[in-house]
């Protein structure tokens, strides 16, 4: 069946947390979620350090497809493995891998263009995927997925993603109202990064209860937690992403 950006009532949709906390979460691990069509994963948004393990431990594969929101290690230090998985293979799979034009130089200096990839030669890092450059959308088994910037560190550095009637994911940010208006105005489920406290490159309860209306609000889950103590605090008003939970979208 094809399956369309305006695809609201079916096919039934969930958002899989692989992992919801920052950088130096331990008990969270590091933020990645999978979008899942039909219990079926379909698109896996991020893939840090420990996003590897844990989706291999979930589904007994590895992602078809992953879309990187920015390059920070802690959002992309998992593609090393899946690129040893990838080459290492026997059918060797080629995943997917949609990266905001933006991004493709920084991602390529840190991770594929590293010498001596493997220790007997004859292969590279970009052997396990097709690299996908991305604008504002792309398309994959016929849905349109929407890209737009997010606020986080520096222009052009970190980039959000939504699919229109579903949900939004917006990367690392500062709170971002004009995005969730042009992006999420059909009631959308918001994912939203925060913590207890925010700085310049994140989102911080205050800000995100002072920037977004009350029906923003409600449709928020707050992930890039800073510690399982910070989930519990904020999961008394909020609602809050957990490895391994499971929203529907």
């Amino acid at each position: 069946m094809k399956i369309s950006e305006f695809a609201i009532t079916s096919p039934e949709m969930e958002i899989l947390f692989l992992g919801s906390g920052s950088a130096y979460s331990e008990e969270l691990g590091d933020s990645s979620a999978v979008l899942l069509v039909e219990s079926k994963p379909l698109l896996c948004i991020d893939f840090g350090f420990t996003s590897f393990n844990k989706y291999k431990k979930e589904f007994d594969s590895v992602p078809s497809s992953v879309f990187i929101t920015h390059a920070h290690l802690d959002h992309i230090g998992g593609l090393e493995n899946l690129a040893y998985h990838n080459i290492l293979h026997p059918k060797k799979p080629v995943t997917k891998l949609f990266v905001p034009a933006s991004l493709v130089y920084c991602l390529h200096h840190r991770l594929g263009s590293l010498p001596n990839f493997l220790s007997d030669g004859g292969a590279q890092f970009w052997d396990a995927f097709q690299l996908i450059p991305v604008s504002d959308h792309f398309i994959l088994d016929s849905l349109r997925f929407s890209v737009f910037e997010s606020r986080h560190h520096a222009p052009f550095a970190s980039y959000g993603i939504s699919l229109k009637g579903r949900f939004l994911f917006t990367g690392d940010t500062r709170p971002i109202p004009e995005q969730i208006v042009a992006h999420a105005s059909q009631g959308e489920v918001i994912f939203h990064d925060c913590s207890l406290r925010g700085n310049s490159s994140h989102s911080g309860i205050s800000c995100i209860e002072q920037e977004y209306k009350p029906s923003e609000l409600k449709r928020m889950v707050l992930y890039h937690l800073g510690s399982a103590e910070d989930a519990a605090e904020l999961s008394k008003q909020h609602r809050v992403a957990f490895p391994s939970s499971r929203h529907k979208i």
